[in-house]
């Protein structure tokens, strides 16, 4: 009886000390070791009862580590300062793709504290995925830790705030499943601290996954033909418009997405080490007759359009640039009465980007007469 009870407590004390080293495993020892420190300024340290890491201005990047499907855990220590901490996952070494979640601890309470977006080739497209198919709002607290879990399975994520038992956010991802690094991003100008980063790889269990659905604009010209990038600064002079056009080489099609915008950086890389920021997003137009017809557009983050070589209009719709609250996301916010002639015109949209997203759409609603093709 006595040996019966002794084999009984020896398996007992095996699984409380497997189960206690698992659940340790689970914590990513905060150190160089096992993190790649990028930032301006960092340090290790106690803050608050936890090990944690100050992190200003940069992110770290978990080494040695692929990750595709799992749970992700951290808690962060907010200021009530703009900064846009979160974290990057499945991040592709050779182009820059990843996906995204973060906050924004100085919109708290807003409809856009938070943010679910792609990167793609370096640029994070926030004025396209914006509205609540992709934020909500959150009351943030500043005097104590804020801990974030997102949970990912193949095309599926979801995101829960402070031990939410239902998601506050459910989206479907943007990339190809594909494995890719784990960073995290820290803070702005001030910094901010991290602790308690887990990384689970096992398939989790998605609750109540209900994605909200986003309405699409109709009658939207579905793709657009994109040039190779030139720099911005050759279309302050009109007289270089048919030089510039000429020297272009065009990279593909790009197909509208969220049923609003088609991203450019799909196909193009904007600092890859080359001149430029522009591009030209064309389309053909084909008429029976002379007439005039208007177009509706939208675009990020500057345009010049150009219709059959001329240049007839130029506009700005970057972050802050028609108020200190604006956003800049993309939609058919600008108009233009295009001035058509019988047969084939060529509609070129030279779109430059600084962050955000590089966009472009629009729609003809009257096609009476009318065909467009990329």
């Amino acid at each position: 009886m006595k040996k019966t009870k002794f084999k009984i407590s020896l398996f007992v004390l095996w699984v409380a000390i497997t189960l206690g080293n698992e659940l340790i495993a689970q914590v990513i020892p905060l150190d160089t070791a096992h993190w790649d420190v990028q930032a301006r300024a960092h340090v290790f340290e106690n803050y608050k009862g936890k090990q944690a890491i100050y992190l200003q201005g940069g992110v770290i990047t978990l080494k040695d580590a692929s990750f595709l499907n799992g749970t992700i855990e951290f808690d962060i220590y907010l200021k009530e300062e703009q900064a846009f901490p979160g974290i990057f996952f499945r991040q592709q070494e050779d182009t820059g793709d990843a996906e995204q979640f973060y906050l924004r601890p100085h919109q708290s309470g807003n409809p856009d504290a938070t943010q679910a977006a792609p990167t793609t080739r370096g640029i994070t497209p926030w004025q396209l995925y914006f509205g609540t198919r992709y934020s909500f709002p959150y009351e943030y607290a500043y005097d104590r830790w804020t801990h974030v879990k997102l949970v990912v399975l193949d095309d599926k994520a979801q995101v829960f705030l402070d031990g939410a038992e239902e998601a506050n956010l459910s989206w479907n991802l943007f990339h190809p499943s594909k494995k890719g690094a784990i960073l995290i991003q820290g803070g702005g100008r001030s910094g901010m601290h991290l602790a308690n980063i887990q990384v689970s790889n096992d398939r989790p269990a998605l609750v109540n996954f209900k994605p909200i659905e986003r309405e699409a604009i109709s009658g939207l010209i579905p793709s657009w033909q994109v040039s190779d990038m030139f720099e911005e600064s050759l279309l302050n002079d009109p007289e270089n418009t048919k030089a510039i056009i000429a020297k272009r080489k065009w990279q593909g099609s790009i197909k509208v997405e969220e049923g609003t915008a088609a991203n450019i950086s799909r196909i193009q890389t904007l600092r890859n080490g080359e001149p430029g920021n522009t591009v030209f997003a064309k389309v053909e137009i084909t008429v029976e007759k002379d007439q005039v017809k208007l177009f509706e557009f939208g675009y990020s983050d500057r345009v010049v359009a150009i219709l059959n070589g001329k240049p007839i209009y130029r506009g700005t719709n970057k972050w802050r640039s028609r108020d200190y609250r604006y956003l800049g996301t993309v939609g058919l916010f600008d108009a233009i009465y295009l001035d058509l002639k019988k047969g084939k015109n060529t509609l070129l949209m030279a779109v430059s980007e600084d962050f955000g997203g590089w966009l472009i759409t629009g729609k003809i609603s009257d096609k009476d007469g009318v065909k467009i093709s990329d």
